[in-house]
């Protein structure tokens, strides 16, 4: 039987004077956080993504999940022990978990790999009057949301859940080639009679897929050169 998976959404920005470090340091702190990352994929889905040139106020983000929240608790612990990780932030960070939907019948107890090269991610609230509305109501009024998205199956939508786990009732992404399919859609969205119930829907992200490797070179658009040192 399926099982439900923790998600972890977790945006880096980097102190910019870690770009002006020694390139043999700065390529042993990115060894050190890929040796993280490589370590918690074995077995796990682990997904990277940069957002420089996209966001000003983050450079990079991972997307972990895992049926065990222990296991994601012990990857970012892991993580923090990388030299990178000493110069960087994390300003914004989203935790849920998946479950069946409501109002549709998607499969969604897992975050989808891979196949797409944009992701769209954002942290989402209903007001309070959408949890007053009776059960079918709720449920007639998600329908158009539902058929205006199904207008264009080239985007996937992952949501995961956030009650009580984190501030965000849920995260949604969505995973597109194509940018502006997504604009025309969440424009779209914004004339159904659902979107009258949103209470937040910021910050939203625009992250570019990319291996582990791609997203810490695109920090400071050094390759990754040299082996750790025997003592890390």
């Amino acid at each position: 039987m399926p099982r439900r998976h923790f998600v972890k959404y977790t945006f880096l920005k980097l102190d910019p004077a870690w770009r002006r470090l020694d390139a043999e340091e700065r390529a042993e702190h990115k060894l050190e956080f890929a040796a993280a990352c490589s370590d918690f994929a074995d077995g796990h889905l682990l997904r990277a993504f940069s957002t420089v040139g996209t966001r000003g106020d983050t450079d990079m983000m991972l997307l972990s999940q895992a049926e065990n929240l222990e296991r994601i608790h012990e990857f970012h612990v892991v993580l923090a022990q990388s030299g990178l990780m000493k110069w960087a932030q994390i300003p914004y960070s989203y935790l849920a978990l998946t479950k069946e939907s409501e109002y549709s019948d998607e499969t969604r107890l897992q975050v989808h790999e891979a196949h797409s090269k944009y992701l769209f991610v954002y942290p989402f609230i209903k007001n309070r009057e959408w949890y007053a509305l009776d059960a079918k109501e709720r449920w007639r009024i998600m329908q158009e949301h539902i058929t205006v998205g199904r207008e264009y199956p080239d985007i996937d939508l992952n949501t995961s859940y956030s009650f009580g786990l984190d501030d965000q009732e849920f995260v949604v992404a969505f995973e597109t080639d194509n940018p502006a399919d997504f604009l025309d859609l969440v424009q779209r969205l914004r004339t159904t009679e659902a979107s009258a119930f949103t209470k937040q829907d910021t910050p939203t992200f625009t992250c570019i897929a990319a291996s582990v490797e791609r997203a810490l070179n695109a920090l400071d658009g050094e390759a990754v050169s040299v082996e750790p040192s025997a003592q890390s």
